[in-house]
């Protein structure tokens, strides 16, 4: 068991095809990086990393959420308004440093939300795709990437 769930992170990706980006951290400005779903999944499961999720209420409502993950919108909806308590709710998650990853629809909000997460100190990471992936040609999402494409843990209620 412990050889068989780190290999099937990789997705049946070799690793000198270039499979091993998938468990590397991608630098950028103005964060921690950017990590692939798996690697997310992999030091949520480690407990190296608290894994939140900065959708909506109602996104995680309708389309399915991470049973493992913090519930913590960057902005709401109706009206996508700032969360005014996003800034207390992220610092006591990541209290202590530990390392956070942040899960979205397709990793932009993310973006902002881990931005954030770093102005106030903390060591915050985007997941690349988002949990439901960019759209296909028919306008479909989930098709091509995202955290359920891949297989990760999520429930729908």
């Amino acid at each position: 068991m412990d050889e068989a769930v780190p290999a099937n992170l990789t997705s049946g990706l070799r690793h000198d095809a270039g499979g091993d980006a998938l468990l590397a951290v991608r630098p950028v400005s103005g964060y921690a990086g950017d990590v692939s779903p798996q690697l997310a999944w992999a030091w949520v499961r480690s407990g190296q990393a608290a894994l939140v999720d900065v959708r909506t209420d109602a996104e995680r409502a309708w389309v399915g959420f991470v049973p493992e993950a913090h519930a913590l919108a960057w902005k709401q909806w109706p009206g996508m308004a700032m969360n005014p308590e996003f800034d207390a709710g992220i610092q006591a998650l990541g209290a202590g440093g530990k390392k956070l990853v942040l899960l979205c629809r397709s990793g932009v909000r993310s973006i902002a939300a881990a931005q954030r997460a770093t102005e106030l100190g903390l060591q915050a990471y985007n997941i690349l795709e988002g949990f439901e992936g960019d759209p296909d040609s028919h306008a479909h999402r989930g098709t091509s990437g995202g955290w359920r494409f891949h297989g990760l843990p999520w429930r729908q209620a």
